[in-house]
C-alpha cells in the first residue's frame, strides 16, 4: 500500500482557534463547538454565530493537534467551529463517508508518534503519511447504512420533548450524589484472578471507561465514575465493578436508573473543557460542580430526564 503525505488528499488548515467562555451557547442553534474531547465528535455544545464567522461546513474532517486525545479525527456532522489545538481538513477531490471514516482511523492510527505535552502534532501534521487510496474492502461496508440503521433504532418514547436550558436550574453535585473514591486495583491483580463479567474501569474517556472484563468487583453498580486523573470525564456503571487509581464514583442520593444516569452523564461530559493536565478535575473540584438540570417545583426533574432519553431514536436498543 502506497502511502503519502496527508496534505496530498486534504487541504489543511487551523480551526477557528476559539474559547467556549467567550461564545454564547445556545441548544437550538445549528453550529457546534468543537473541542479536544474524543467523545461526541469532539462537539461539546452547540453555540450562536460569533461576530458574523461563518462556521465550517459539515462533512469536513477535524483533527486534534494537542492533549490526552492526540489525532481524535471526526466528520463533523453539522456546522461547527473549533476549540484552540484543532486543525481541519477538507478533501482535494470529492469523497464519500466511508472513505472519510477511514481517513479518520488512519490518522488516528499515529497516535503513538506523539505524546502530549511533548512532541504533539501541530507542525508534523500536514506531512504525515496515510494511505493514497482506501482499501476495496473497507469500501464495501456501507457506513452510512450501518449509521442508519443504528440512529433508526426504535425510541421507547413516541412523545416529542424540547429542551428549554434557559429556564433550567442549577444544583450542585454534592446534593445530587455521596462522592467518594474507588479501592484501586491492579491489573496484575486482575490478572491473576481471571476473566468474568464485572467492569474494569479506568481514566480512559472510551467505552465508558472500561478497559476489560474479570471475575471480580470492588464497587457497587448503578453508579456514575468520573475520571479526576484529568478532564472529569464520566459514565454510568450499571453492573457492580473494579476501578484504576483516580476513578472516583459518584453515588446517587436519589432514584437513578439507565435513562436518568445517561441525561445527566450527558450533561457532566459538556463540561471537560474546563479541565486539563494544569487544572485536573481533581475530587475537591468535582464537589464544587454545580450543573444546570431541568427541575419542577426547584428539584431536579428526573421524570422530564428519562422521558426524554426515552424519546431519542436509539432508545430502543437501551436495555430494560
Amino acid at each position: 500500500m502506497k502511502l503519502v503525505e496527508l496534505n496530498k488528499i486534504f487541504n489543511v488548515h487551523y480551526g477557528n482557534q476559539f474559547d467556549l467562555y467567550r461564545l454564547e451557547t445556545n441548544e437550538l442553534s445549528d453550529i457546534n463547538f468543537v473541542s479536544r474531547s474524543s467523545q461526541n465528535l469532539g462537539v461539546v455544545s452547540k453555540v450562536s454565530m460569533f461576530n458574523e464567522v461563518e462556521p465550517f461546513s459539515a462533512g469536513l474532517i477535524t483533527v486534534t493537534l494537542g492533549g490526552t486525545y492526540l489525532l481524535s479525527s471526526f466528520v463533523q456532522q453539522d456546522p461547527f467551529y473549533t476549540a484552540q489545538n484543532i486543525k481541519v481538513l477538507t478533501p482535494i477531490k470529492p469523497m464519500s463517508f466511508s472513505e472519510k471514516i477511514f481517513y479518520c482511523n488512519a490518522i488516528s492510527a499515529n497516535r503513538f508518534r506523539y505524546t502530549s505535552h511533548g512532541r504533539e502534532a501541530n507542525v508534523t501534521l500536514n506531512t504525515l503519511l496515510i494511505p493514497e487510496e482506501v482499501p476495496s474492502e473497507f469500501l464495501d461496508v456501507d457506513v452510512e447504512q450501518i449509521s442508519n440503521l443504528i440512529v433508526s433504532e426504535k425510541s421507547l418514547n413516541n412523545a416529542t420533548y424540547e429542551l428549554d436550558a434557559e429556564n433550567w436550574q442549577y444544583f450542585s453535585l454534592e446534593k445530587l450524589f455521596d462522592i467518594q473514591g474507588t479501592k484501586t486495583t491492579t491489573v496484575l491483580e486482575l490478572e491473576a484472578i481471571g476473566a468474568g463479567i464485572f467492569p474494569y474501569v479506568t481514566t480512559q474517556a472510551s467505552n465508558n471507561g472500561v478497559e476489560n472484563f474479570y471475575n471480580f468487583s470492588t464497587e457497587a453498580g448503578n453508579v456514575l465514575t468520573f475520571d479526576s486523573a484529568v478532564l472529569g470525564y464520566t459514565s454510568f456503571q450499571e453492573l457492580p465493578f473494579s476501578a484504576s487509581d483516580h476513578v472516583e464514583k459518584l453515588i446517587p442520593k436519589f432514584e437513578m436508573n439507565q435513562y436518568s444516569a445517561l441525561f445527566l452523564v450527558t450533561i457532566l461530559n459538556l463540561e471537560q473543557y474546563r479541565y486539563n493536565y494544569g487544572r485536573k478535575c481533581s475530587q475537591t473540584r468535582i464537589r464544587k460542580i454545580q450543573i444546570k438540570l431541568p427541575s419542577k417545583n426547584n428539584e431536579p426533574d428526573f421524570e422530564f430526564m428519562c422521558d426524554y432519553i426515552k424519546s431519542l431514536s436509539y432508545s430502543g436498543s437501551l436495555k430494560n
